[in-house]
């Protein structure tokens, strides 16, 4: 029985200086930025490069995404971005994140991806990454 991709991954961030506001607090935009770069890392650590799967016609189009503010970042925090993968059906994949500052948490989020090929049409998520969670 082979062993199961990661389903988690943890990803070390610095808020750097142009993503933050004039006040200097982490700018709302860039949680999502985050949220992505969590994304591609826990494909990463499965072992998959999501360029080598754009080459092959396979994107992941966010259909659906939600963000719950908690508190504020600053520029030059060290935080830590939770990627996890709830749900995977054949044509989509359900992630929850969620942002820390220490034990101080920024920000709790989920989003739904959806595999399309290059004309933007629904196409099964590719087998050798298809895992089955959910229901």
């Amino acid at each position: 029985m082979s062993e199961l991709p990661p389903l988690q991954c943890d990803l070390p961030i610095r808020v750097r200086y142009p993503e933050s506001d004039p006040m200097g607090y982490l700018h709302h935009s860039k949680f999502f930025e985050y949220f992505e770069m969590g994304r591609i890392e826990l494909l990463r650590q499965a072992g998959f490069s999501y360029r080598d799967l754009e080459e092959q016609g396979c994107f992941m189009a966010v259909v659906k995404i939600e963000c719950r503010f908690k508190s504020p970042g600053r520029f030059d925090d060290e935080l830590m971005l939770t990627t996890r993968i709830e749900r995977m059906t054949r044509a989509r994949i359900d992630h929850a994140y969620v942002l820390r500052r220490g034990n101080v948490e920024l920000c709790e989020a989920r989003s739904t991806i959806a595999c399309v090929d290059r004309q933007g049409k629904l196409q099964p998520i590719p087998e050798e990454i298809f895992i089955e969670i959910g229901d």
